[in-house]
């Protein structure tokens, strides 16, 4: 049954790995705890399982956006599903509430605040609610990243409602789960299924910060026209940087929780929609969305914690096929994540279980071998070989012995009363004599130049990688002076080695580019197939992956069904959508495309037809300007051909082609020159 309903329902012939015994458990009626990498099939865990039952299944979720998402992909999959939130409109409570009196409702979508109203138990009760499923249950836990008190309240709906509860999360470490048993299921064993923490599809890089903006620019630009997420550690820098990526042609949007609510709603709705989106947001963003092609995630400052990290990073390739991710990070991140604990008003055993878990990030960033091993060591897991699909494992590190050099170091630290940051010791034992250091005799000291055999930026790397290595930390009642730690005592008296990295910003080179998804031959059809599922996606006002994922899409570009029985077996159709979507993509792929403009039709076959299309693309997006809220302005197809054709280097020329005016010069005008200026 449940494999019936698979294909019925969602177009899937089988189960992803790890994913029908969980299914069968929950199905059964047990207590459930499921630990599954983010893009492992988390939802289909509980939603088949309320297909398979009689009476609802209400799923306790965080975010309004998250529930919205999957409430409306099930309705397209012919699920009856609805959610109560505090964005419903009127009538889309009544709706749920008339679903749930007629006895149709099958998924009820709640979040955890919704517990804290005095009838929400009797509500369910009378909508006969025989489980629970919870999801993102690390929300449960105060030494979590996510923690949100609300989800205190579940274990009380559990035993009010006498149902069994199924608890969903991709970040668990040892001592998350175990209060995930405790607050949920009371201390009472569930079955949990430990699914593994590995994504190999998502490529592991990290790179230290050495021109930030440039490298930010020149990793997206490696990856223009691919969906991604850049993620800050300011407000601030997420509107400097946005702004940095439009003006080099990409388009891009902020997010953060200072914007108003409908600036981030509106966002939210365009990554959702739009192919080849950039966010740049702080962490804000992303619990609640559900964009199963996000094709690469970057960090431009270091996260808080390798938990963070993890989940951060697993918004990219939920659809299985490849993806890439950068972090970016440098003393300065160190500093700041170091005083961010020790300035906070937490108690002294989370202050230390903080820096242990900052330590295990900076570990993975300073690691010497594959990082996938380092990662998921973390997690209790080990591997039985390199994953060979990260930076370290296709461009293996240059190593030293660096102890000596350490002892030097710290040596500094310690003959200068732990009283000065990394330049100042840089300065010291290079031999280097500034004002300071001639002022406060340090050019005297034995240290004075016993490190001159490296250079200065081989010496800011033994800095950071000490940092890295909880060897030293910034000192915030010392303006961040360096002092030793107590892992640092055994090098400095000889009885430790340690092995360092050479400076890996020397000839840095970009990480390797995630290209096409099909063969050349099937590129313009899927380009058309995702032309389709765009159109029916904004007049549906859905994500585009609702109406299909981009897997979908591929094989069908792949396999060209020619009929309804050939297109359902496609994987991803299931009978509603087959019904709904099938005769539009069957259209496209018999090749029954709307007439061409002839406009366009004119530069066909020609180089300044692909130029045509990605200038109309621009103006597709910046209709309303770069933050989606200014005065609807678009070009004509023959203004866009004339700009095509005649191809004006700077703004002045630009203004001179007919049909451009004062306004559409500056709106469009830095994203069609940088264009041109790309195509040669």
């Amino acid at each position: 049954m449940p494999t019936n309903l698979l294909r019925k329902v969602w177009g899937f012939d089988g189960f992803r790995p790890g994913q029908q015994e969980i299914v069968e458990a929950v199905a059964e009626g047990r207590d459930v705890l499921a630990i599954m990498p983010t893009g492992g099939g988390k939802s289909l865990c509980f939603q088949l399982p309320a297909l398979m039952r009689d009476g609802v299944t209400v799923v306790i979720s965080p975010l309004i956006a998250l529930m919205r998402d999957q409430v409306r992909a099930l309705r397209e999959a012919g699920v009856e599903a609805g959610a109560l939130t505090s964005g419903n409109t009127e009538a889309e409570t009544d709706a749920v509430f008339a679903a749930i009196a007629e006895g149709r409702m099958k998924v009820l979508y709640m979040a955890p605040e919704r517990l804290a109203s005095g009838g929400t138990v009797n509500l369910l009760k009378r909508a006969g609610v025989t489980a629970i499923a919870v999801d993102e249950a690390h929300c449960v836990s105060q030494w979590g990243h996510d923690f949100r008190p609300d989800y205190l309240r579940i274990g009380d709906l559990k035993r009010d409602l006498g149902v069994p509860l199924a608890a969903f999360t991709a970040t668990a470490d040892v001592e998350t789960r175990a209060e995930i048993v405790t607050r949920l299921f009371e201390g009472a064993d569930p079955v949990t299924f430990l699914r593994g923490f590995d994504r190999p599809n998502i490529r592991l890089a990290f790179q230290p910060k050495n021109s930030p903006r440039t490298q930010v620019l020149t990793y997206a630009a490696a990856r223009r026209g691919q969906s991604g997420i850049i993620y800050c550690g300011a407000r601030a820098r997420t509107e400097t940087l946005a702004q940095a990526l439009r003006e080099a042609g990409h388009p891009a949007i902020p997010y953060h929780a200072g914007l108003d609510p409908d600036t981030r709603r509106e966002a939210e709705g365009r990554f959702q929609r739009e192919d080849g989106l950039i966010v740049v947001a702080t962490v804000a963003f992303g619990m609640g969305i559900d964009k199963p092609d996000i094709r690469w995630v970057m960090h431009a400052d270091l996260p808080k914690s390798i938990e963070g990290y993890y989940q951060e990073i697993g918004r990219a390739g939920r659809d299985g096929d490849p993806a890439d991710t950068l972090t970016l990070y440098g003393p300065d991140d160190i500093r700041l994540r170091r005083t961010q604990i020790d300035e906070g008003l937490a108690d002294p055993v989370r202050k230390s279980g903080d820096h242990a878990r900052l330590n295990a990030l900076l570990g993975l960033a300073e690691a010497t071998g594959c990082r996938r091993r380092k990662l998921l060591s973390y997690f209790g897991e080990e591997m039985a070989a390199d994953c060979g699909n990260c930076d370290l494992c296709q461009v293996p590190p240059k190593l030293f012995d660096g102890t000596l050099a350490v002892r030097k170091a710290l040596s500094a630290m310690v003959r200068t009363g732990e009283w000065f940051g990394s330049g100042h010791l840089i300065d010291i034992l290079t031999g280097t004599s500034t004002d300071k250091v001639r002022e406060r005799g340090h050019d005297q000291l034995p240290t004075f130049g016993v490190g001159r055999e490296h250079g200065r930026g081989q010496w800011q790397a033994i800095f950071r990688q000490m940092m890295g290595l909880d060897l030293c930390r910034p000192d915030p009642e010392r303006h961040g002076a360096l002092h030793l730690t107590e892992t640092a005592h055994p090098i400095l008296r000889g009885e430790e080695n340690v092995t360092l990295r050479e400076d890996t910003t020397k000839g840095a080179k970009p990480a390797n580019v995630l290209r096409t998804q099909v063969s050349e031959e099937d590129e313009p059809l899927l380009s058309a197939l995702k032309a389709k599922r765009r159109a029916l996606a904004e007049a549906a006002r859905v994500p585009a992956y609702v109406i299909f994922p981009d897997r979908t899409l591929i094989e069908m570009a792949e396999k060209r069904p020619q009929d309804l029985d050939q297109m359902a077996g496609i994987s991803g159709v299931g009978a509603k959508k087959l019904e709904s979507f099938g005769r539009d993509f069957l259209s496209v792929i018999a090749g029954d495309q709307p007439d061409m403009h002839p406009a366009r039709r004119a530069l066909a076959g020609k180089p300044e037809g692909p130029l045509f299309d990605r200038l109309l693309q621009i103006t597709v997006d910046l209709k309303r300007g770069e933050d989606g809220t200014g005065k609807p302005l678009s070009l004509t197809h023959r203004t866009l051909s004339h700009i095509a054709d005649r191809k004006p280097r700077d703004a002045d020329a630009l203004a001179r082609i007919p049909g451009m005016g004062e306004q559409a010069t500056e709106r469009f005008g830095p994203a069609i020159l940088a264009e041109i200026a790309r195509a040669g």
